[in-house]
């Protein structure tokens, strides 16, 4: 059959059926995603409620032996953090910018902190390489090339950090930016009778089609307040995994309704209306500044066609005289 002798009948048929799949997919994937994310969330909270049932069953065991305690995870990162204040990390460590980011893995501080020693080698060695490479005639001086295999290896430092820095950002600006709906949604389940631990777990549960960070990190809430016996313990947890300010009002607002005994739907709902305020503001502010962002891009690229669709024709009409 020859494609570009059938009838017009035949080319609606065909584009219909194109049309039907490209429909099914963009109905499909949305779908099929929400349906993955909430199986991410799942497994990490699953993992969560594991680690600390296997942590607490460890602490009942050593109890119960009377045996000496073997060295920590906490006292091994402690060693990681040495390692970070020598190599220049002071403003943050690795370990709670990686849970900001969130990156669990207990081995992450390590890979962190071995990609800051090697990474600088390997870019001051590629340097090297490219400028051996292209400088036969030795054009360049020795200054010159010192610095440029020090850029690259400051580059090759810090590169890690800024990469980390930058997702850490992303995923609060996520958690952020959903956080004050979750909020009105506790509230109303708090107000509908169920108690703080299980709307924690139900809105985690709500809120992992929209934003996954905020699931896993209210879902590991839930299960750290089911078992464990410092509440304070956990409710301090979710501030520093999150970073965030929301966060730790959240925290600081739930703290002090159990320590003073207030109502912990009228924190919930102060602290929602403040939440919603704050991220009304911080819209308005980016909207603020889109005018002066858009100055340069409008002069480079946007007066110069223009220029040349008002001049060109009259520019064209003097030449050809």
């Amino acid at each position: 059959m020859d494609f570009f002798n059938l009838d017009s009948n035949a080319y609606v048929v065909m584009l219909s059926a194109v049309a039907a799949a490209i429909s099914f997919a963009a109905f499909a994937i949305p779908l099929l995603a929400r349906k993955e994310k909430k199986e991410r969330f799942k497994d990490v909270i699953e993992k969560k409620r594991k680690a600390l049932f296997d942590q607490a069953r460890e602490q009942i065991e050593k109890k119960q032996t009377r045996q000496q305690p073997e060295i920590s995870a906490a006292k091994s990162i402690a060693v990681f953090y040495k390692l970070q204040r020598l190599a220049g990390e002071a403003s943050h460590s690795a370990r709670d910018l990686m849970l900001r980011a969130g990156i669990r893995n207990p081995m992450a501080p390590l890979f962190y902190l071995i990609s800051r020693i090697v990474l600088p080698l390997v870019f001051a060695g590629i340097a090297m390489l490219f400028l051996s490479a292209g400088n036969h005639d030795g054009e360049m001086s020795h200054t010159k090339i010192a610095l440029i295999i020090f850029a690259a290896a400051a580059a090759g430092f810090f590169l890690p950090s800024l990469l980390m820095k930058n997702t850490a950002d992303k995923r609060q600006l996520e958690i952020s930016l959903a956080f004050p709906d979750s909020l009105d949604m506790m509230l109303i389940c708090v107000q509908g009778g169920i108690g703080i631990e299980a709307a924690i777990n139900r809105i985690a549960e709500t809120v992992s089609e929209h934003s996954e960070a905020l699931a896993e990190e209210l879902g590991i809430l839930s299960a750290e307040l089911g078992m464990l016996n410092d509440r304070k313990a956990a409710f301090k947890g979710f501030a520093d995994r999150v970073g965030s300010g929301p966060a730790r009002s959240f925290a600081n607002a739930m703290l002090q309704a159990e320590q003073y005994g207030t109502s912990v739907s009228k924190a919930l709902r102060v602290l929602a209306s403040e939440t919603r305020e704050v991220r009304m503001a911080t819209a308005e502010q980016k909207a603020a500044s889109l005018p002066p962002k858009l100055t340069v891009p409008m002069i480079l690229f946007f007066l110069p066609a223009l220029f040349a669709v008002i001049l060109g024709p009259a520019i064209i009409r003097f030449v050809t005289r």
